[in-house]
């Protein structure tokens, strides 16, 4: 999946330097779905990591001028700093697997020289629909009509 990205040069340093160092990473959430071409909007780009607990998480925020707060007490882990503060943290995803099943259900967005792994938008869906939340209800009808779009350009390709 080639597009223009719709980060900016720091988020995409950010991304792109987890992908460089190894982190396993995924893009979940609406942010996924508009990367898709779903007509939605969201304040933030939930990741969805593999291990929580792989050093190079913190350096690559280190290394960018922010900091990776990991989870303390209640409190989840978060992203803090310049260029970070777009980026959430997700620790589940309701109705899917593990990560490295759900890694399968995956498109490739590529961000200059990296490829960056999409949650499909089927799962987005899914998810979506286990977590039964208000606000997921109401975005479901448009990523659901978003779906059958996709599919049938992708027929005509």
């Amino acid at each position: 999946m080639d597009k223009k990205s719709i980060f900016t040069e720091q988020e995409e340093n950010f991304l792109i330097n987890l992908r460089k160092s190894g982190v396993e990473f995924i893009i979940v959430g609406l942010s996924a779905a508009t990367l898709q071409g779903a007509p939605v909007v969201t304040q933030d780009v939930d990741l969805w990591f593999k291990n929580l607990q792989d050093p190079n998480i913190a350096k690559v925020a280190r290394k960018l001028g922010g900091s990776y707060i990991p989870t303390i007490n209640l409190n989840p882990p978060m992203f803090a700093g310049k260029g970070l503060g777009l980026f959430d943290i997700v620790m589940t995803l309701h109705g899917l697997n593990k990560f490295e099943e759900e890694v399968t259900n995956t498109i490739k967005l590529k961000i200059r020289d990296q490829e960056i792994l999409v949650l499909k938008l089927e799962r987005i869906i899914k998810s979506k629909e286990a977590a039964n939340r208000e606000k997921d209800k109401l975005v479901l009808p448009v990523l659901r009509d978003s779906l059958i779009v996709i599919k049938e350009r992708s027929r005509e390709n």
